[in-house]
């Protein structure tokens, strides 16, 4: 907090010479857009041979800080970044923007950190502020590309741009193809990290590999993107009042869609039973139907809007229906989705403006659920998660004139039966998930009593090395105890009445014959201590660790001049201690500090692997994709020697501990700061690098962008 302020001040002090330096560096670029490079490194040479030297701490950490700030832009702006590049170089006539083109990210991040340091503030400062920089500059940077991209469009300049010959997607999506990315982002942006003999510990130089991987996050940025050029495009074409909610399907279209919806029924409902869709030529026969039913919906529909609505559709659904990942047993029940996405989407165009709409995300969660599955995986036929997506389906064409409310419904309803279906049917992560939930029990419990303790004891004269023993050590051990017998068993009384003693013996003695008494009860006392220890999981050195501490403790209260408990204090703490569980927050409003659920590496066993080293400092942006990965969804994953295919199983505790679960039972639970560092690593990989409505929307802009006529006719 006080380096927060500190920074706070310096930057009032120092923002507005940082806004002039900027602004005189962009303006000095007018001419001819280049930012002039910084000081080359010189390289004497002796001997034949270059000498090389290390460059200055303060260079290497502004490169640090501007490499993190330009990936932070690159995420947010990477499509209008694109489009304004393919604008400019048209008009320009040259084959790409010069390396230090003001209109880089990474040359508006060097130019916003040289000049920071300019104005005085130090790269401290910087660093302490660095989520809101990030989150600002990316900000006003994507406001400023897209504005210069549609001024360039009002003049003409490129009104469509086709971005496939640029498109470049990696075939192996493994952790071994990501590290192969790692390879390549680190030639194309940091290659000149080494050549300067660069003096970076290792966890800074993996960042900085790393980031390129991890630097779009969750992807929701490319999704947006993506939306808002299918949107101009439709708006181009079409008479582009597809603004607000609740549009009123015409009564047309509305018969229309419900026959065509009645027919795909009918034509699939012995699909499930012989599965004609599993070959190709019953997906091709599906797919030349739904071309057919598209031609009928669109001549019911009455405006252009509907007949765009009507194509973009399909184009979707073409795209999911060939999704060769998609098991034959629930691509049926994909396919009986088109007729109710499409009313939805006539109707609320918001369907089309943002990626969140419970239509969209239905399908996604869906999708990445069973597109880690093999293809034919006779686990997935006639199972639990086939059944579960059938009847959700079923409730959706059940209910045509509820909108995005039964989508949301049924949303809501899917992550409940994946939470139930890991916990109580998946025979592979049903253990796992027991024991994890075992761990979020005793840590959550381990929190709650550390914080009544704390309570406790405010007012109480007791050693601290008693005070430690007991935040740290003893309220894992009541908390275990209270796991394994309850938090009303006689077990847990007796390890309160040992903390209870412990207090009274840590506590000043004063009389020949209160220390006499400690004596005589010391043994005992250290006996049930070790074996509260024991049953927590500390170590037999780590115990007599304690063990030593507490007796110096003991001792020196032999010889304290702090005023004792008396025994009527000592009752009254005796009370609070028996009736502790009563007293214990609430654990759905604990604010979990998430140093206390760091180390989770005692809850390690032969069922449940804990991941508790790693990876590479995460970033922002990183952390928040951790936090919302989709239960249910596929992943490789690289550790300890082994490159699994896993599905997360569990979220819990704030979603401050995830479960991942292999198909043959391996458990690997990991804390939220490591999930992001396996992620920024590339050491955990999605196997799907875009979710199922992002690829099919991509798929479907590609094919309107090559001929947008399709749209109406």
């Amino acid at each position: 907090m006080a380096r927060r302020r500190s920074a706070e001040d310096d930057f009032k002090l120092g923002a507005g010479f940082w806004l002039q330096g900027a602004l005189m560096v962009l303006r000095g670029t007018a001419s001819d857009g280049l930012v002039p490079t910084a000081a080359a490194v010189s390289l004497p040479v002796h001997g034949g041979r270059q000498s090389f030297s290390l460059v200055d701490n303060e260079t290497i950490e502004a490169e640090i800080l501007s490499s993190r700030l330009s990936l932070a832009i690159k995420e947010r702006v990477s499509w209008e970044f694109n489009d304004l590049r393919l604008r400019i170089v048209c008009i320009e006539g040259r084959e790409d923007l010069d390396a230090n083109d003001i209109l880089r990210p990474e040359v508006l991040a060097r130019i916003a950190v040289s000049t920071w340091r300019a104005a005085g503030l130090n790269h401290s400062t910087w660093r302490t502020l660095q989520g809101v920089l990030h989150d600002e500059v990316s900000h006003f940077a994507a406001g400023a590309y897209h504005e210069a991209n549609v001024l360039l469009m009002d003049q003409g300049i490129l009104p469509e741009i086709d971005l496939r010959p640029f498109i470049r997607r990696p075939s192996d999506t493994t952790g071994a193809g990501a590290r192969s990315g790692v390879s390549a982002a680190t030639e194309a942006g940091f290659g000149h990290v080494s050549a300067i003999g660069s003096p970076l510990g290792m966890d800074q130089d993996t960042r900085l590999m790393t980031a390129a991987v991890g630097s779009a996050g969750d992807g929701s940025g490319h999704v947006e993107a993506v939306l808002g050029r299918l949107n101009r495009l439709i708006g181009r074409h079409a008479t582009n009042s597809r603004s607000g909610q609740g549009i009123q399907v015409s009564a047309d279209l509305d018969a229309a869609i419900t026959r065509v919806q009645h027919d795909i029924a009918t034509r699939l409902a012995p699909v499930d039973q012989d599965g004609q869709l599993a070959s190709p030529e019953g997906t091709h026969a599906l797919l030349d139907e739904l071309r057919q039913h598209r031609r009928g919906l669109k001549a019911s529909a009455s405006t252009a809007d509907e007949r765009a609505t009507i194509e973009v559709v399909a184009l979707l659904f073409q795209s999911i229906l060939t999704e060769d990942r998609i098991p034959a047993a629930v691509r049926v029940w994909f396919a009986r989705l088109q007729m109710p996405v499409l009313r939805v989407a006539v109707g609320e165009p918001d369907f089309f403006a943002t990626s969140t709409h419970p239509a969209r995300r239905l399908i996604d969660c869906m999708g990445a659920c069973v597109m880690g599955f093999d293809a034919n995986n006779t686990q997935l036929a006639g199972g639990a998660v086939e059944k579960e997506i059938k009847r959700v389906v079923q409730v959706v064409e059940a209910y045509p004139d509820t909108g995005s409310r039964v989508f949301q419904t049924v949303l809501t309803e899917f992550e409940r039966f994946l939470e139930h279906y890991f916990k109580n049917e998946n025979e592979a992560s049903r253990k796992g998930v027991s024991l994890a939930e075992q761990v979020e029990q005793r840590e959550t419990l381990a929190i709650q009593f550390t914080i009544e303790l704390r309570k406790m004891l405010n007012e109480v004269p007791v050693q601290d090395g008693v005070r430690e023993f007991l935040f740290h050590v003893w309220a894992d051990v009541l908390a275990m105890t209270a796991v394994k017998s309850g938090l009303h068993s006689e077990d847990i009384k007796a390890m309160k009445r040992t903390a209870a003693e412990l207090i009274w013996s840590a506590s000043a003695k004063v009389s020949q014959e209160e220390r006499a008494d400690v004596i005589r009860r010391l043994p005992p006392l250290l006996k049930v201590l070790r074996e509260g220890m024991d049953s927590s999981g500390v170590g037999r050195a780590e115990q007599d660790e304690h063990i030593q501490h507490l007796n110096q403790s003991l001792a020196a209260a032999f010889t304290a001049r702090t005023v004792s408990i008396s025994k009527e204090r000592l009752d009254q703490l005796m009370d609070r201690l028996e009736t502790l569980e009563e007293l214990l927050p609430d654990a759905d409003d604990l604010e979990i500090d998430e140093s206390l659920v760091l180390d989770l590496s005692a809850h390690e066993s032969g069922d449940l692997e804990v991941v508790a080293s790693g990876g590479s400092t995460p970033t922002p942006a990183m952390n928040v994709w951790a936090r919302e990965l989709q239960v249910g969804s596929w992943f490789m994953l690289d550790y300890r020697n082994r490159n699994d295919s896993v599905q997360l199983a569990w979220r819990g505790m704030h979603r401050q501990l995830s479960l991942f679960v292999s198909p043959q039972g391996r458990a690997i639970l990991f804390q939220q700061q490591r999930l992001a560092a396996f992620l920024q690593a590339g050491l955990l990989v999605p196997v799907q690098d875009e979710s199922l409505m992002e690829r099919a929307t991509r798929s479907a802009l590609a094919k309107l962008e090559e001929n947008p006529g399709r749209l109406l006719n």
